[in-house]
């Protein structure tokens, strides 16, 4: 790491560990995530030099992949049964929050192209090269994008935390030590086995689906302590907040009033098709929103671990509509192409 890299890590943790102690101190949800990435946003904003390097957030990225797999249980097979129809409720759930959305983003000057692929709820990386080869904007795909994910972030913890009148969310209950600590060193060998196998998001779910094999058969299973979780949504929630270094405050200010409208109409359709699944499947509210919302799936996945609202159905539902809109991107784009 140059000495340039380290001292704006140090700069970006110093401001997030200031930030979570401030969220802490009100009494915030989520605070030691929601505190970093809102410090991190504002000093990136005003033009501080803020970074988190890639392999570090990587390196979190695979432990929270470990952390959630480990939530598999034998018993889990019995409720699989139950999820094709929230599955079904989930595509027809993204098609209609990403028209709205689009919708929204034409009114705001984007063309067609970047507007569709802006609203694309997933597979950020993928959404942003197919819509530049389809000749959309790849900067204002990407800073939407981005966007959105920062404030399905920040919106949902106080709204769980209002729906549960104003009780803080529930975190799950954490172990006082580390169980299970010798998975952490099996995260070097599974990162080059997940690029290998190409698979989407693979430091989260190569790790994912191995702590989820050990897990599910009963082997073995990663618990952190209070500390330990605490420490991974610090270093998450600055790689998140840093992100948006190089943006001058007006145009970021204006970038979060389009992204905050078309977050709030996809969150609003979405909220819709989270009734129904709330209804038909007989999942809480606050789950079946989460394992809908409009954010990507290690971002969903943190906040579904540290609120303990059901992970794994969370996890499964992002990484289906990721999928399906990898698969289904490419024949979207050449129709955008055509009709261009």
């Amino acid at each position: 790491m140059e000495r340039s890299e380290g001292t704006a890590l140090a700069r970006s943790l110093a401001i997030g560990a200031l930030g979570g102690l401030i969220f802490h101190l009100i009494g915030m949800p989520l605070a030691w995530m929601l505190g970093p990435l809102t410090a991190n946003l504002i000093a990136s904003a005003k033009g501080g030099d803020v970074r988190v390097p890639e392999p570090l957030r990587e390196a979190f990225i695979g432990v929270l992949g470990l952390v959630l797999g480990s939530q598999v249980t034998p018993q889990l097979a019995q409720r699989v049964l139950d999820w094709p129809l929230s599955a079904v409720l989930l595509l027809l759930g993204v098609a209609a929050s990403t028209a709205a959305a689009a919708a929204w983003y034409r009114r705001c000057g984007f063309d067609s192209v970047s507007a569709w692929f802006a609203s694309a709820p997933g597979a950020m990386t993928a959404m942003i090269l197919m819509g530049e080869k389809c000749g959309g904007d790849p900067r204002r795909i990407a800073i939407a994008q981005s966007l959105r994910i920062v404030l399905v972030i920040m919106i949902l913890p106080p709204l769980f935390w209002a729906y549960e009148g104003g009780a803080a969310p529930q975190a799950a209950e954490i172990e006082n030590g580390f169980a299970s600590a010798w998975m952490l060193l099996a995260l070097p060998l599974l990162f080059p086995l997940g690029r290998r196998l190409r698979l989407p998001s693979h430091t989260l779910l190569a790790p994912l689906l191995f702590a989820g094999l050990l897990s599910g058969f009963d082997i073995a299973s990663l618990r952190l302590p209070d500390w330990g979780m605490n420490v991974m949504l610090w270093v998450l929630g600055c790689a998140i907040g840093s992100r948006f270094r190089g943006l001058s405050s007006a145009r970021l200010g204006r970038y979060l009033f389009e992204a905050f409208i078309a977050t709030l109409l996809a969150l609003a359709v979405l909220a819709g098709f989270a009734e129904l699944i709330h209804r038909l499947v007989d999942v809480p509210r606050d789950v079946a929103l989460l394992a809908l919302a409009p954010g990507g799936i290690g971002e969903m996945a943190i906040l579904a671990v540290a609120l303990d609202l059901d992970p794994v159905f969370v996890a499964f539902h992002h990484l289906l509509r990721m999928v399906a809109l990898m698969l289904f991107a490419p024949f979207w784009a050449r129709w955008l192409l055509r009709t261009r």
